[in-house]
């Protein structure tokens, strides 16, 4: 079990907000991409934000799922972008493969407004996400 915990909120206008806070490392690769999947494939909202103003560190293979991600939205046509990621986490997305369109905010400290958010933790099943 880990401290990281993710907040996910809708927005009337379509965006689904995965919002991670913590360390991501190999323990919270399965969940996160079982989020990620879930909601790109099921829930199928216009826009996915995944805001990462608040991952301290991202390890390879949780960035190896952020970079499918942005591939498997573009399959599904679910707009992806990867919001406030620090400078460090953004160039590695970017030498990944992630086109920097999709980057959005790096650097920023400032939150992204998140409507209705559920707190859970990895350990705990993601609430169901509806559009």
């Amino acid at each position: 079990m880990t401290d990281t915990t993710v907040d996910i909120g809708n927005h009337p206008d379509g965006t689904l907000v995965i919002h991670p806070q913590g360390s991501l490392g190999a323990d919270d690769a399965v969940d996160l991409r079982r989020t990620l999947v879930q909601a790109i494939r099921h829930t199928r909202p216009l826009r996915l934000i995944l805001d990462l103003g608040d991952v301290g560190e991202l390890d390879p293979i949780n960035l190896g799922t952020l970079v499918a991600a942005c591939h498997l939205g573009d399959d599904h046509q679910v707009a992806v972008f990867l919001d406030r990621p620090r400078t460090e986490i953004a160039d590695r997305l970017t030498a990944a493969g992630v086109p920097a369109h999709r980057l959005r905010h790096v650097g920023t400290t400032s939150a992204i407004t998140r409507a209705e958010p559920a707190l859970t933790t990895w350990a705990e099943p993601a609430p169901a996400l509806t559009p």
